[in-house]
Protein backbone atom coordinates (compact mmCIF):
# COMPACT_ATOMS: atom_id res chain seq x y z
CA UNK A 1 0.00 0.00 0.00
CA UNK A 2 1.28 3.41 -1.17
CA UNK A 3 1.41 6.23 1.57
CA UNK A 4 2.18 10.16 1.21
CA UNK A 5 4.19 11.52 4.11
CA UNK A 6 4.53 14.85 4.47
CA UNK A 7 7.84 15.71 5.46
CA UNK A 8 9.53 18.94 7.02
CA UNK A 9 12.74 18.68 4.78
CA UNK A 10 14.32 22.54 5.79
CA UNK A 11 12.62 25.11 7.78
CA UNK A 12 9.44 26.38 6.27
CA UNK A 13 9.51 23.40 2.98
CA UNK A 14 7.15 20.61 3.04
CA UNK A 15 7.96 17.67 0.51
CA UNK A 16 5.69 14.50 -0.09
CA UNK A 17 7.30 11.37 0.39
CA UNK A 18 6.07 8.13 -1.25
CA UNK A 19 6.58 4.86 0.65
CA UNK A 20 4.94 1.15 1.35
CA UNK A 21 2.88 0.45 4.16
CA UNK A 22 3.25 -3.66 5.70
CA UNK A 23 -0.43 -4.68 6.47
CA UNK A 24 1.38 -7.24 8.47
CA UNK A 25 1.27 -7.07 12.57
CA UNK A 26 0.27 -3.29 12.48
CA UNK A 27 -2.87 -1.29 12.85
CA UNK A 28 -3.49 1.17 10.24
CA UNK A 29 -4.75 4.43 11.34
CA UNK A 30 -6.41 7.12 9.12
CA UNK A 31 -5.67 10.30 10.80
CA UNK A 32 -8.66 12.84 12.00
CA UNK A 33 -7.34 15.78 14.19
CA UNK A 34 -3.83 16.72 14.97
CA UNK A 35 -2.63 19.47 17.30
CA UNK A 36 0.71 21.48 16.80
CA UNK A 37 3.27 21.59 19.82
CA UNK A 38 5.90 23.81 20.55
CA UNK A 39 8.50 21.54 19.52
CA UNK A 40 7.01 21.42 16.20
CA UNK A 41 6.37 24.80 15.58
CA UNK A 42 10.87 24.89 16.47
CA UNK A 43 11.50 22.53 13.59
CA UNK A 44 8.96 24.32 11.21
CA UNK A 45 10.79 27.97 12.15
CA UNK A 46 14.08 26.66 11.77
CA UNK A 47 14.80 27.83 15.64
CA UNK A 48 16.89 24.93 16.59
CA UNK A 49 20.24 24.63 16.22
CA UNK A 50 21.46 24.18 12.47
CA UNK A 51 23.41 20.71 13.41
CA UNK A 52 20.48 19.45 14.99
CA UNK A 53 17.85 20.43 11.96
CA UNK A 54 20.83 18.66 9.34
CA UNK A 55 20.70 15.36 11.84
CA UNK A 56 16.78 15.21 12.41
CA UNK A 57 15.36 16.64 8.92
CA UNK A 58 14.10 15.61 6.91
CA UNK A 59 10.84 13.71 8.73
CA UNK A 60 7.17 14.79 9.16
CA UNK A 61 5.98 16.95 11.77
CA UNK A 62 2.87 16.33 15.06
CA UNK A 63 2.99 13.95 17.71
CA UNK A 64 -0.12 14.97 18.73
CA UNK A 65 -3.12 13.31 16.97
CA UNK A 66 -6.27 10.96 17.09
CA UNK A 67 -7.63 8.62 14.48
CA UNK A 68 -9.69 6.02 13.24
CA UNK A 69 -8.90 2.47 12.77
CA UNK A 70 -8.87 1.04 9.18
CA UNK A 71 -7.54 -2.59 9.58
CA UNK A 72 -6.39 -4.39 12.84
CA UNK A 73 -5.03 -7.27 12.29
CA UNK A 74 -4.86 -8.25 16.06
CA UNK A 75 -8.60 -8.00 16.68
CA UNK A 76 -8.15 -5.44 19.39
CA UNK A 77 -10.01 -1.96 17.97
CA UNK A 78 -12.62 -2.67 15.47
CA UNK A 79 -12.52 -0.82 12.06
CA UNK A 80 -14.06 3.32 12.34
CA UNK A 81 -13.10 3.08 16.16
CA UNK A 82 -11.41 6.23 17.23
CA UNK A 83 -7.59 5.72 18.99
CA UNK A 84 -5.00 7.89 19.85
CA UNK A 85 -1.16 7.21 18.72
CA UNK A 86 1.37 7.57 21.28
CA UNK A 87 5.10 8.65 19.21
CA UNK A 88 7.35 7.22 22.09
CA UNK A 89 8.39 4.08 20.58
CA UNK A 90 10.66 1.88 23.20
CA UNK A 91 13.12 -0.58 21.75
CA UNK A 92 13.24 -2.77 24.95
CA UNK A 93 11.65 -3.64 27.94
CA UNK A 94 13.24 -2.20 31.45
CA UNK A 95 11.33 -3.14 34.78
CA UNK A 96 13.14 0.34 36.25
CA UNK A 97 13.39 2.62 33.66
CA UNK A 98 10.37 4.66 32.09
CA UNK A 99 9.31 3.49 28.59
CA UNK A 100 9.96 7.39 27.61
CA UNK A 101 13.28 7.82 29.47
CA UNK A 102 14.79 4.23 28.43
CA UNK A 103 18.00 4.27 26.25
CA UNK A 104 16.93 3.24 22.92
CA UNK A 105 13.21 4.79 22.81
CA UNK A 106 12.43 7.26 20.26
CA UNK A 107 10.16 9.66 19.38
CA UNK A 108 8.41 9.95 16.08
CA UNK A 109 8.34 13.65 15.32
CA UNK A 110 11.83 13.98 16.58
CA UNK A 111 14.26 12.76 14.05
CA UNK A 112 11.75 10.05 12.72
CA UNK A 113 8.43 10.38 11.14
CA UNK A 114 5.59 12.21 12.77
CA UNK A 115 1.96 11.79 12.12
CA UNK A 116 1.13 14.23 8.84
CA UNK A 117 0.52 11.35 6.93
CA UNK A 118 -1.82 9.95 4.69
CA UNK A 119 -2.25 6.84 7.13
CA UNK A 120 -0.03 5.84 9.78
CA UNK A 121 1.11 2.07 10.75
CA UNK A 122 1.52 1.46 14.49
CA UNK A 123 2.33 -1.68 16.56
CA UNK A 124 -0.86 -2.13 18.51
CA UNK A 125 0.82 -1.38 21.82
CA UNK A 126 1.43 2.20 20.79
CA UNK A 127 -2.07 2.56 20.59
CA UNK A 128 -5.37 4.02 22.75
CA UNK A 129 -8.76 3.68 22.84
CA UNK A 130 -9.93 7.19 23.22
CA UNK A 131 -13.88 6.94 22.32
CA UNK A 132 -16.18 9.13 23.74
CA UNK A 133 -14.09 12.01 23.87
CA UNK A 134 -14.39 14.41 21.21
CA UNK A 135 -12.00 14.60 18.56
CA UNK A 136 -10.47 18.03 18.61
CA UNK A 137 -9.83 17.16 22.24
CA UNK A 138 -8.17 13.49 21.77
CA UNK A 139 -6.17 15.31 19.50
CA UNK A 140 -4.21 16.89 22.66
CA UNK A 141 -3.78 13.55 24.64
CA UNK A 142 -0.09 13.60 24.12
CA UNK A 143 0.02 16.95 25.59
CA UNK A 144 -1.94 15.88 28.56
CA UNK A 145 -0.59 12.45 28.98
CA UNK A 146 2.91 14.31 29.60
CA UNK A 147 0.69 16.25 32.67
CA UNK A 148 -0.36 13.04 33.59
CA UNK A 149 3.17 11.92 34.02
CA UNK A 150 4.51 14.30 36.15
CA UNK A 151 1.84 14.66 38.28
CA UNK A 152 2.39 10.62 38.77
CA UNK A 153 6.52 11.05 39.38
CA UNK A 154 5.69 13.85 42.03
CA UNK A 155 3.33 11.70 43.90
CA UNK A 156 6.05 9.22 43.91
CA UNK A 157 8.76 11.20 45.16
CA UNK A 158 7.39 14.38 47.02
CA UNK A 159 6.62 14.24 51.20
CA UNK A 160 3.07 13.60 51.82
CA UNK A 161 2.58 17.66 53.12
CA UNK A 162 0.60 18.83 50.08
CA UNK A 163 -0.99 21.89 51.64
CA UNK A 164 -0.04 24.62 48.70
CA UNK A 165 1.18 23.24 45.51
CA UNK A 166 2.29 26.22 43.31
CA UNK A 167 2.48 25.67 39.36
CA UNK A 168 4.59 28.28 37.74
CA UNK A 169 3.67 29.03 33.91
CA UNK A 170 0.20 30.67 32.08
CA UNK A 171 0.26 28.88 29.03
CA UNK A 172 -1.25 25.58 28.08
CA UNK A 173 1.27 23.26 29.81
CA UNK A 174 0.85 25.11 33.47
CA UNK A 175 -3.15 25.13 32.57
CA UNK A 176 -2.97 21.25 32.29
CA UNK A 177 -0.76 20.68 35.00
CA UNK A 178 -2.83 23.02 37.17
CA UNK A 179 -5.91 20.62 36.27
CA UNK A 180 -4.48 17.23 36.95
CA UNK A 181 -3.48 18.59 40.30
CA UNK A 182 -6.75 19.65 41.01
CA UNK A 183 -8.61 15.86 39.93
CA UNK A 184 -5.38 14.07 41.97
CA UNK A 185 -5.56 16.15 45.27
CA UNK A 186 -8.52 18.29 45.61
CA UNK A 187 -7.96 19.04 48.79
CA UNK A 188 -4.50 20.41 47.81
CA UNK A 189 -4.64 24.51 47.13
CA UNK A 190 -3.45 24.89 43.99
CA UNK A 191 -1.98 28.30 43.54
CA UNK A 192 -0.34 29.64 39.43
CA UNK A 193 2.29 31.99 38.98
CA UNK A 194 2.17 33.84 35.62
CA UNK A 195 2.94 37.18 33.52
CA UNK A 196 0.13 37.36 31.93
CA UNK A 197 -3.14 38.62 33.31
CA UNK A 198 -5.58 37.22 30.73
CA UNK A 199 -4.22 34.05 30.41
CA UNK A 200 -4.00 33.66 34.44
CA UNK A 201 -8.23 34.68 34.53
CA UNK A 202 -8.62 31.30 32.88
CA UNK A 203 -7.32 29.61 36.09
CA UNK A 204 -10.60 30.00 37.85
CA UNK A 205 -10.88 27.10 39.27
CA UNK A 206 -7.57 27.56 41.02
CA UNK A 207 -7.12 28.40 44.66
CA UNK A 208 -5.08 31.63 43.88
CA UNK A 209 -3.22 33.21 40.50
CA UNK A 210 -0.43 36.28 41.15
CA UNK A 211 1.80 37.84 38.41
CA UNK A 212 5.35 36.98 38.93
CA UNK A 213 5.95 40.81 39.19
CA UNK A 214 3.95 40.76 42.57
CA UNK A 215 4.21 37.78 44.46
CA UNK A 216 3.30 38.17 47.75
CA UNK A 217 7.16 38.51 49.92
CA UNK A 218 4.94 35.73 53.05
CA UNK A 219 4.25 33.15 50.03
CA UNK A 220 4.78 29.81 51.14
CA UNK A 221 4.44 26.63 48.81
CA UNK A 222 4.69 22.83 49.87
CA UNK A 223 5.98 21.32 46.10
CA UNK A 224 6.06 23.33 42.58
CA UNK A 225 6.03 22.50 39.44
CA UNK A 226 8.05 24.93 37.07
CA UNK A 227 6.06 24.91 32.80
CA UNK A 228 7.75 28.00 31.36
CA UNK A 229 10.46 27.02 29.42
CA UNK A 230 13.02 29.01 27.70
CA UNK A 231 14.38 32.48 29.24
CA UNK A 232 11.64 32.14 31.72
CA UNK A 233 12.45 28.80 33.27
CA UNK A 234 15.60 30.74 35.12
CA UNK A 235 12.91 33.03 36.50
CA UNK A 236 10.79 30.85 37.64
CA UNK A 237 12.96 28.47 39.29
CA UNK A 238 14.65 31.32 41.38
CA UNK A 239 11.10 32.29 42.35
CA UNK A 240 10.23 28.54 43.33
CA UNK A 241 13.35 27.99 45.02
CA UNK A 242 12.35 31.57 47.07
CA UNK A 243 9.42 30.55 48.45
CA UNK A 244 9.19 27.31 48.34
CA UNK A 245 9.64 25.17 52.28
CA UNK A 246 12.33 23.09 52.90
CA UNK A 247 12.08 19.48 51.50
CA UNK A 248 9.49 20.44 48.66
CA UNK A 249 9.83 18.91 45.24
CA UNK A 250 10.33 21.56 42.58
CA UNK A 251 8.91 19.76 38.52
CA UNK A 252 10.92 20.71 35.87
CA UNK A 253 8.88 20.73 32.89
CA UNK A 254 9.50 23.63 30.67
CA UNK A 255 12.23 23.21 27.59
CA UNK A 256 14.83 25.74 27.30
CA UNK A 257 17.55 25.82 24.42
CA UNK A 258 19.98 26.84 26.73
CA UNK A 259 21.41 26.50 29.94
CA UNK A 260 19.28 28.09 33.11
CA UNK A 261 21.30 28.83 36.45
CA UNK A 262 19.99 27.29 40.02
CA UNK A 263 20.76 28.55 42.63
CA UNK A 264 22.08 25.39 44.49
CA UNK A 265 23.01 26.67 47.57
CA UNK A 266 19.27 27.74 48.20
CA UNK A 267 18.11 24.14 46.70
CA UNK A 268 21.15 22.54 49.13
CA UNK A 269 20.18 24.43 52.25
CA UNK A 270 16.34 23.48 51.38
CA UNK A 271 17.18 20.28 50.92
CA UNK A 272 15.02 20.18 47.84
CA UNK A 273 14.64 17.26 44.88
CA UNK A 274 14.55 18.45 41.53
CA UNK A 275 12.68 16.37 39.25
CA UNK A 276 13.25 16.19 35.44
CA UNK A 277 9.93 14.59 33.55
CA UNK A 278 9.10 14.69 29.64
CA UNK A 279 7.03 12.66 28.27
CA UNK A 280 5.03 10.05 28.33
CA UNK A 281 4.22 6.11 27.65
CA UNK A 282 1.67 4.36 27.52
CA UNK A 283 0.30 4.06 31.19
CA UNK A 284 0.56 7.93 30.77
CA UNK A 285 -2.24 7.71 27.84
CA UNK A 286 -4.48 5.23 29.58
CA UNK A 287 -4.80 7.87 32.51
CA UNK A 288 -5.09 10.87 30.93
CA UNK A 289 -8.00 9.10 27.75
CA UNK A 290 -9.77 8.55 31.71
CA UNK A 291 -9.83 11.92 32.66
CA UNK A 292 -11.07 12.85 29.37
CA UNK A 293 -13.77 10.97 29.36
CA UNK A 294 -14.95 12.68 32.64
CA UNK A 295 -17.11 15.82 30.41
CA UNK A 296 -15.94 18.40 33.51
CA UNK A 297 -12.67 18.02 32.67
CA UNK A 298 -12.93 18.01 29.06
CA UNK A 299 -14.88 20.66 28.99
CA UNK A 300 -11.62 22.41 30.83
CA UNK A 301 -9.29 21.46 28.10
CA UNK A 302 -11.97 23.42 25.90
CA UNK A 303 -10.52 26.41 27.01
CA UNK A 304 -6.95 25.89 25.80
CA UNK A 305 -7.91 24.89 22.35
CA UNK A 306 -8.18 26.80 19.41
CA UNK A 307 -9.10 25.17 16.31
CA UNK A 308 -8.44 25.69 12.88
CA UNK A 309 -9.37 25.24 9.60
CA UNK A 310 -9.25 22.18 8.19
CA UNK A 311 -6.10 21.00 6.31
CA UNK A 312 -6.25 19.48 2.66
CA UNK A 313 -2.76 20.37 1.18
CA UNK A 314 0.54 21.75 1.39
CA UNK A 315 -0.70 25.44 1.53
CA UNK A 316 -3.19 24.46 4.57
CA UNK A 317 0.05 23.19 6.64
CA UNK A 318 1.85 26.45 6.28
CA UNK A 319 -1.50 28.43 6.79
CA UNK A 320 -1.83 26.67 10.74
CA UNK A 321 1.81 26.66 11.47
CA UNK A 322 1.71 30.46 10.36
CA UNK A 323 -1.60 31.11 12.08
CA UNK A 324 -0.31 29.06 15.53
CA UNK A 325 2.30 31.56 16.40
CA UNK A 326 -0.14 34.26 17.12
CA UNK A 327 -2.71 32.47 19.27
CA UNK A 328 -2.26 31.79 23.06
CA UNK A 329 -4.08 28.55 22.08
CA UNK A 330 -3.02 25.18 21.42
CA UNK A 331 -3.96 24.40 17.57
CA UNK A 332 -5.60 22.15 16.38
CA UNK A 333 -7.09 21.00 13.01
CA UNK A 334 -9.21 18.37 10.76
CA UNK A 335 -6.50 16.46 8.54
CA UNK A 336 -8.27 15.99 5.51
CA UNK A 337 -5.11 15.28 2.79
Amino acid sequence: MINHVYQLIQPKVISVKYEDVSLKDRVIIRPNYMAICHADQRYYQGQRDVAVLNKKLPMALIHECCGTVLYDPTNTYNAGQQVVMIPNIPTQDDPIIAENYAKGSYFLSSGHDGFMRELVDMDVSRVVDCRDVDSPIAAITEFISVGVHAVARFDMVAHERRNRIGVWGDGSLAYVVSSILKERFPKSEIIVVGRNPRKLSTFSFVSETYLSTSIPSNLEIDHAFECCGGEGSYYAIEDIIRYINPQGALVLMGVSENRVAINTRMVLEKGLQLLGCSRSGRADFIKATELLRKKNFQQKMKMIIYEDDPVRCIGDIHRVFTNDVATPFKTVFRWEV
